[in-house]
């Protein structure tokens, strides 16, 4: 009788062994699930988190002055018409951007003009131009714009990537220049106010907003502060 009870105390005792060492392996494999989900939670929140930061932010920034060229005509002393029908936009990628493609595909650049007469021009942006060091004066942007009023009969901008290494992605040792051809017939007038959207793959758009000054001169190249 004594050896019979020993015989089944020691059975028990495996059991209970097998289903502890059960519960121990649910247990451990119920705690990598949790913990493998914590992690991939807290993994997508930064992603999301990041990508909202990034879309939040613009890839662009302005570099400098916008200029503006003065197109017209005078009479003896009088200036008979005097309309800004070109602008530069000088722009880089803004801190912590690897780089921001400009190619014709990726970025839109959209024109309001608001004064007596409101235009909307979207999408005007035609990619990047061969040139890599842009000189503009008083002779060449009137033959620039005088050869792109040939090409197209509406607005047009071109990207010019100063310091480029020959790709369509402006990088951080680079310098964009944004030229916005407006022709004649959609020139900005005095005291009208030009508002620039930049739209890249990634981020916020790009604002750039100035008010046309009075007075202005035939054949000029100004500063708009």
């Amino acid at each position: 009788m004594p050896a019979a009870k020993r015989r089944r105390k020691s059975i028990v005792g495996i059991e209970a062994a097998i289903v502890l060492i059960a519960f121990v392996i649910i247990a451990a494999a119920l705690a990598y699930v949790v913990v493998n989900t914590g992690f991939f939670a807290s993994q997508k929140s930064k992603d999301t988190i990041m990508r909202g930061i990034s879309e939040a932010a613009s890839s662009l920034q302005l570099d400098g002055s916008v200029v503006a060229y003065v197109n017209g005509t005078k009479s003896g002393e009088k200036v008979v018409a005097a309309n800004v029908t070109a602008l530069v936009i000088p722009v880089k990628i803004s801190v912590g951007r690897e780089g921001v493609d400009v190619s014709n595909r990726s970025l839109v650049v959209t024109v309001w003009i608001i004064g007596n007469r409101s235009l909307y021009m979207p999408d005007i942006y035609n990619g990047t131009t061969v040139e890599a060091n842009i000189a503009f004066d008083e002779t060449n942007i009137t033959a620039t714009i005088e050869e792109i009023a040939k090409k197209s009969n509406r607005p047009v901008a071109y990207m010019a990537i100063a310091n480029s290494d020959g790709d369509r992605l402006l990088e951080s040792n680079e310098k964009g220049f944004l030229i916005i051809f407006l022709g004649s017939k959609y020139a900005a007038r005095e005291y009208d106010i030009v508002k620039i959207e930049v739209k890249a793959p990634i981020g916020a758009s790009l604002i750039v907003e100035r008010e046309i000054p009075p007075g202005l001169e035939p054949n000029q190249l100004i500063d708009l502060r």
